[in-house]
Protein backbone atom coordinates (compact mmCIF):
# COMPACT_ATOMS: atom_id res chain seq x y z
CA UNK A 1 0.00 0.00 0.00
CA UNK A 2 1.22 3.66 -1.08
CA UNK A 3 -0.28 7.31 -0.14
CA UNK A 4 -2.07 6.63 -3.32
CA UNK A 5 -3.23 3.08 -2.98
CA UNK A 6 -5.16 0.77 -0.44
CA UNK A 7 -5.00 -2.67 -0.59
CA UNK A 8 -8.48 -4.50 -0.39
CA UNK A 9 -9.76 -7.96 -0.17
CA UNK A 10 -11.49 -8.96 -3.15
CA UNK A 11 -12.92 -12.41 -4.82
CA UNK A 12 -11.27 -13.83 -7.82
CA UNK A 13 -13.67 -15.76 -9.93
CA UNK A 14 -12.66 -17.95 -13.06
CA UNK A 15 -15.77 -20.44 -14.30
CA UNK A 16 -16.70 -22.32 -11.01
CA UNK A 17 -13.67 -21.44 -8.92
CA UNK A 18 -13.46 -18.98 -6.65
CA UNK A 19 -10.49 -17.25 -4.40
CA UNK A 20 -9.40 -14.67 -2.62
CA UNK A 21 -7.17 -11.90 -3.47
CA UNK A 22 -5.17 -8.62 -2.56
CA UNK A 23 -5.51 -5.87 -4.68
CA UNK A 24 -4.07 -2.33 -4.57
CA UNK A 25 -6.95 0.20 -5.76
CA UNK A 26 -6.44 3.55 -6.72
CA UNK A 27 -7.48 6.02 -3.75
CA UNK A 28 -10.00 9.18 -4.99
CA UNK A 29 -10.86 11.89 -2.58
CA UNK A 30 -11.81 15.56 -2.86
CA UNK A 31 -9.38 18.52 -3.42
CA UNK A 32 -10.87 21.73 -2.67
CA UNK A 33 -8.91 24.40 -4.04
CA UNK A 34 -10.16 27.82 -2.45
CA UNK A 35 -9.07 31.54 -3.50
CA UNK A 36 -9.24 34.89 -1.73
CA UNK A 37 -10.61 32.76 1.00
CA UNK A 38 -13.45 31.54 -0.91
CA UNK A 39 -14.08 28.15 -2.28
CA UNK A 40 -13.66 28.04 -5.64
CA UNK A 41 -13.47 24.23 -6.96
CA UNK A 42 -13.60 20.81 -5.74
CA UNK A 43 -12.19 18.08 -7.67
CA UNK A 44 -11.88 14.16 -7.49
CA UNK A 45 -8.43 13.24 -7.47
CA UNK A 46 -5.41 10.58 -6.32
CA UNK A 47 -3.72 12.47 -3.19
CA UNK A 48 -0.05 14.33 -3.52
CA UNK A 49 1.14 17.09 -5.26
CA UNK A 50 -1.80 19.10 -3.88
CA UNK A 51 -0.12 22.41 -4.30
CA UNK A 52 1.23 21.56 -7.83
CA UNK A 53 -2.62 19.99 -8.69
CA UNK A 54 -3.71 23.95 -7.32
CA UNK A 55 -1.33 25.73 -9.13
CA UNK A 56 -1.67 23.68 -12.21
CA UNK A 57 -5.46 24.14 -11.80
CA UNK A 58 -5.80 27.91 -11.40
CA UNK A 59 -3.08 28.48 -14.63
CA UNK A 60 -5.73 26.99 -16.27
CA UNK A 61 -8.88 28.49 -15.28
CA UNK A 62 -7.01 32.24 -15.97
CA UNK A 63 -6.48 32.74 -11.84
CA UNK A 64 -2.46 32.93 -12.77
CA UNK A 65 -0.35 33.83 -15.45
CA UNK A 66 2.83 33.69 -13.49
CA UNK A 67 4.47 32.08 -10.38
CA UNK A 68 4.38 36.11 -9.48
CA UNK A 69 1.10 36.23 -9.13
CA UNK A 70 0.95 34.13 -5.98
CA UNK A 71 1.49 35.33 -2.51
CA UNK A 72 0.82 32.89 -0.70
CA UNK A 73 0.01 28.70 -1.70
CA UNK A 74 -0.73 26.40 1.64
CA UNK A 75 -1.92 23.12 2.24
CA UNK A 76 -4.23 23.28 5.18
CA UNK A 77 -3.48 20.72 7.87
CA UNK A 78 -0.19 19.88 6.97
CA UNK A 79 0.84 18.31 3.66
CA UNK A 80 -1.38 15.72 3.59
CA UNK A 81 -4.56 17.73 3.13
CA UNK A 82 -7.92 18.03 1.05
CA UNK A 83 -7.95 21.54 1.19
CA UNK A 84 -5.33 24.32 -0.48
CA UNK A 85 -5.40 27.93 -0.43
CA UNK A 86 -4.49 30.44 -2.89
CA UNK A 87 -4.28 34.31 -2.36
CA UNK A 88 -2.91 36.40 -4.94
CA UNK A 89 -1.53 39.89 -5.48
CA UNK A 90 -3.40 42.84 -5.31
CA UNK A 91 -2.75 43.63 -8.91
CA UNK A 92 -3.43 39.87 -10.24
CA UNK A 93 -6.50 39.91 -7.95
CA UNK A 94 -8.06 43.12 -9.90
CA UNK A 95 -7.41 41.06 -13.22
CA UNK A 96 -9.39 38.33 -12.36
CA UNK A 97 -12.27 39.50 -10.34
CA UNK A 98 -14.83 39.20 -12.90
CA UNK A 99 -13.55 35.53 -13.01
CA UNK A 100 -13.76 34.79 -9.76
CA UNK A 101 -17.41 36.87 -9.60
CA UNK A 102 -18.35 34.28 -12.01
CA UNK A 103 -17.56 31.28 -10.03
CA UNK A 104 -18.15 29.42 -13.05
CA UNK A 105 -15.42 27.63 -14.61
CA UNK A 106 -14.62 27.00 -18.26
CA UNK A 107 -13.52 23.64 -17.93
CA UNK A 108 -17.00 22.42 -17.06
CA UNK A 109 -19.90 23.77 -19.61
CA UNK A 110 -23.23 24.31 -18.39
CA UNK A 111 -26.04 22.93 -19.87
CA UNK A 112 -26.82 23.81 -23.08
CA UNK A 113 -23.98 25.54 -24.64
CA UNK A 114 -22.56 24.41 -27.69
CA UNK A 115 -18.88 23.50 -29.25
CA UNK A 116 -18.89 26.72 -30.93
CA UNK A 117 -19.94 29.27 -27.86
CA UNK A 118 -17.55 27.35 -25.70
CA UNK A 119 -14.17 27.69 -27.88
CA UNK A 120 -15.41 31.50 -28.04
CA UNK A 121 -15.62 31.29 -24.28
CA UNK A 122 -12.24 29.90 -23.98
CA UNK A 123 -10.44 32.55 -26.27
CA UNK A 124 -10.83 34.94 -23.37
CA UNK A 125 -8.10 33.20 -21.27
CA UNK A 126 -6.87 31.25 -23.83
CA UNK A 127 -4.40 32.81 -26.68
CA UNK A 128 -2.77 31.60 -30.05
CA UNK A 129 0.34 29.85 -29.56
CA UNK A 130 3.56 30.98 -31.39
CA UNK A 131 4.52 28.65 -34.31
CA UNK A 132 7.46 26.11 -33.45
CA UNK A 133 9.07 24.27 -32.96
CA UNK A 134 9.30 21.36 -35.13
CA UNK A 135 9.20 18.15 -33.84
CA UNK A 136 10.03 14.63 -34.85
CA UNK A 137 7.05 12.10 -34.68
CA UNK A 138 9.33 9.03 -34.28
CA UNK A 139 11.15 10.68 -31.10
CA UNK A 140 8.17 12.15 -29.75
CA UNK A 141 6.26 8.33 -30.77
CA UNK A 142 8.99 6.90 -28.04
CA UNK A 143 8.04 9.18 -25.54
CA UNK A 144 4.46 7.32 -25.36
CA UNK A 145 5.65 4.31 -26.00
CA UNK A 146 7.75 4.22 -22.96
CA UNK A 147 5.53 5.82 -20.62
CA UNK A 148 4.07 2.75 -19.01
CA UNK A 149 7.93 1.83 -18.04
CA UNK A 150 7.31 5.27 -15.29
CA UNK A 151 3.69 4.93 -14.53
CA UNK A 152 4.33 3.32 -11.01
CA UNK A 153 0.54 4.04 -10.02
CA UNK A 154 -0.90 2.69 -12.82
CA UNK A 155 1.38 -0.87 -12.07
CA UNK A 156 -0.16 -0.91 -9.11
CA UNK A 157 -3.48 0.01 -9.77
CA UNK A 158 -4.53 -0.31 -13.30
CA UNK A 159 -6.85 3.00 -13.13
CA UNK A 160 -4.23 5.37 -12.75
CA UNK A 161 -3.98 8.25 -15.68
CA UNK A 162 -0.49 10.07 -16.47
CA UNK A 163 0.77 13.03 -18.21
CA UNK A 164 4.21 14.05 -19.20
CA UNK A 165 5.84 16.80 -20.56
CA UNK A 166 9.12 16.93 -22.26
CA UNK A 167 11.64 19.76 -23.89
CA UNK A 168 12.08 20.14 -27.60
CA UNK A 169 15.22 17.72 -27.23
CA UNK A 170 12.77 15.40 -25.51
CA UNK A 171 14.34 15.21 -22.31
CA UNK A 172 11.05 14.54 -19.74
CA UNK A 173 10.62 17.23 -17.33
CA UNK A 174 7.57 16.32 -15.44
CA UNK A 175 5.40 13.52 -14.65
CA UNK A 176 2.27 12.67 -13.04
CA UNK A 177 -0.23 10.41 -12.30
CA UNK A 178 -3.88 10.68 -10.80
CA UNK A 179 -7.05 8.56 -11.25
CA UNK A 180 -8.38 11.64 -13.78
CA UNK A 181 -6.58 12.99 -16.17
CA UNK A 182 -7.22 16.11 -16.23
CA UNK A 183 -5.76 16.27 -12.89
CA UNK A 184 -2.89 14.46 -14.01
CA UNK A 185 -1.81 17.54 -16.47
CA UNK A 186 -2.13 20.25 -13.89
CA UNK A 187 0.10 18.12 -11.16
CA UNK A 188 2.82 17.72 -14.51
CA UNK A 189 2.21 21.51 -15.36
CA UNK A 190 2.38 22.73 -11.60
CA UNK A 191 5.57 21.37 -10.89
CA UNK A 192 7.16 23.10 -13.63
CA UNK A 193 4.79 26.21 -12.96
CA UNK A 194 5.99 26.41 -9.27
CA UNK A 195 9.85 25.49 -10.76
CA UNK A 196 9.52 28.71 -13.06
CA UNK A 197 10.50 25.79 -15.75
CA UNK A 198 7.35 25.96 -17.63
CA UNK A 199 8.74 27.34 -20.50
CA UNK A 200 10.81 24.61 -21.55
CA UNK A 201 7.96 22.16 -21.96
CA UNK A 202 7.19 21.58 -26.07
CA UNK A 203 5.53 18.40 -25.96
CA UNK A 204 2.56 16.82 -23.77
CA UNK A 205 2.27 12.86 -23.66
CA UNK A 206 -1.21 11.12 -22.68
CA UNK A 207 -1.97 8.15 -21.58
CA UNK A 208 -5.32 9.05 -22.45
CA UNK A 209 -7.71 10.54 -25.17
CA UNK A 210 -7.64 13.87 -25.56
CA UNK A 211 -10.25 16.29 -24.53
CA UNK A 212 -11.00 19.60 -25.28
CA UNK A 213 -10.39 20.37 -21.35
CA UNK A 214 -6.93 18.79 -21.85
CA UNK A 215 -6.36 21.39 -24.95
CA UNK A 216 -7.20 24.20 -22.87
CA UNK A 217 -4.99 23.20 -20.17
CA UNK A 218 -2.01 22.76 -22.43
CA UNK A 219 -2.97 26.08 -24.21
CA UNK A 220 -2.98 28.34 -20.85
CA UNK A 221 0.32 26.42 -20.00
CA UNK A 222 2.45 27.27 -23.48
CA UNK A 223 2.79 23.61 -24.46
CA UNK A 224 1.70 23.28 -28.28
CA UNK A 225 2.14 19.97 -29.13
CA UNK A 226 -0.17 16.72 -27.76
CA UNK A 227 1.04 13.49 -28.70
CA UNK A 228 -1.67 10.81 -26.70
CA UNK A 229 -2.57 6.70 -26.68
CA UNK A 230 -5.95 8.07 -28.23
CA UNK A 231 -7.81 10.04 -30.65
CA UNK A 232 -8.84 13.38 -29.86
CA UNK A 233 -12.45 14.17 -29.65
CA UNK A 234 -13.76 16.42 -32.60
CA UNK A 235 -14.19 19.59 -30.55
CA UNK A 236 -10.40 19.26 -28.96
CA UNK A 237 -9.14 19.57 -32.53
CA UNK A 238 -11.50 22.26 -33.45
CA UNK A 239 -9.96 24.28 -30.47
CA UNK A 240 -6.20 23.30 -30.81
CA UNK A 241 -6.67 24.52 -34.22
CA UNK A 242 -7.67 27.69 -33.38
CA UNK A 243 -4.92 27.90 -31.43
CA UNK A 244 -2.44 26.75 -34.11
CA UNK A 245 -1.59 23.58 -31.82
CA UNK A 246 -0.63 20.49 -33.48
CA UNK A 247 -2.28 16.87 -31.88
CA UNK A 248 -1.45 13.45 -32.64
CA UNK A 249 -2.09 9.88 -31.90
CA UNK A 250 -1.08 6.76 -33.03
CA UNK A 251 -2.04 4.36 -36.15
CA UNK A 252 -2.95 1.48 -33.87
CA UNK A 253 -1.60 -1.72 -35.71
CA UNK A 254 1.46 0.16 -37.47
CA UNK A 255 4.11 2.27 -36.45
CA UNK A 256 1.67 5.27 -38.56
CA UNK A 257 0.82 8.11 -36.10
CA UNK A 258 -2.34 10.56 -37.31
CA UNK A 259 -1.76 14.24 -36.89
CA UNK A 260 -5.34 16.30 -36.34
CA UNK A 261 -4.19 19.52 -36.68
CA UNK A 262 -0.86 21.93 -36.70
CA UNK A 263 1.27 19.78 -39.05
CA UNK A 264 4.08 22.80 -39.67
CA UNK A 265 5.14 21.82 -35.97
CA UNK A 266 6.12 18.06 -37.98
CA UNK A 267 9.81 17.59 -38.64
CA UNK A 268 9.76 16.13 -42.41
CA UNK A 269 12.83 13.74 -43.57
CA UNK A 270 15.17 15.71 -45.45
CA UNK A 271 14.79 14.36 -49.02
CA UNK A 272 17.25 11.98 -50.57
Amino acid sequence: MTENTITLKVQLQEGKKKEEARLEMIREEPLSIRVQGQSYAVVMRTPGDEQAHAAGFCLAEGILDRPADIETLASCEGEQTNVVTLTVTPSRLQIIRPILERRGFLSQSSCGICGKELIQDLSQVVHILPDGPKLDLQEARRCLDTLKDHQTLYRLTRAAHAAALFDASFERLSLAEDVGRHNALDKAVGRLFLQGTLARAKLLVLSSRISYELVQKAARAGIPFILAASRPTALAIDLARSLNMTLASPSHGSEGIYVYCGYGRVLQDNPS
